[in-house]
């Protein structure tokens, strides 16, 4: 079925309509303003962690967990997507953003059950990060031991 000229120029206009534009110098703003504003609220979390005793190891670690914590519960109330929306990789790189790629399936399948929905959804996303870096984390403990029996010094 052949087009007259007519016909394809609407289509042209058509496509020229729907086609998202996307300013890159906005769009890295935007990624900029949000992992600024993350990165910020996690050196305030480390600070008043610090500030009432804690050593830098635990405070660090508080930060990782309240980080964490806090972008499960915006995805939970689907907050955080709108904020991964907006800001891009500026809320899709740090920590937040693997929460709630851990958290996303686990609420959207939570409906087929535990075992089929949550169990079988949850790391669909998150998964191939955690098994690689898992499986490189044991390639180089073994090379690392492998080296200590045969003497070489690593570091």
């Amino acid at each position: 079925m052949e087009m007259n000229e007519k016909e394809k120029k609407a289509y042209q206009e058509y496509i020229k309509e729907v086609t998202p534009t996307h300013n890159l110098g906005l769009q890295m703003l935007r990624a900029f303003l949000v992992g600024g504003i993350i990165c910020t609220l996690g050196q305030v979390i480390i600070n008043l962690a610090i500030g009432q005793g804690a050593d830098k190891e635990m405070a660090g670690s508080i930060c990782s967990l309240v980080l964490v914590l806090t972008s499960v519960l915006l995805t939970g109330l689907n907050i955080y997507p709108g904020i991964c929306k907006w800001g891009g990789a500026g809320a899709l790189v740090p920590i937040t953003g693997f929460a709630n790629s851990v958290a996303s399936p686990a609420i959207e399948y939570q409906r087929e059950g535990q075992v089929f929905g949550i169990g079988c959804k949850i790391f669909t996303i998150a998964g191939p990060v955690i098994l690689y870096g898992i499986f490189s984390s044991w390639v180089l403990g073994v090379l690392y031991w492998l080296s200590t029996v045969f003497g070489v010094k690593v570091w």
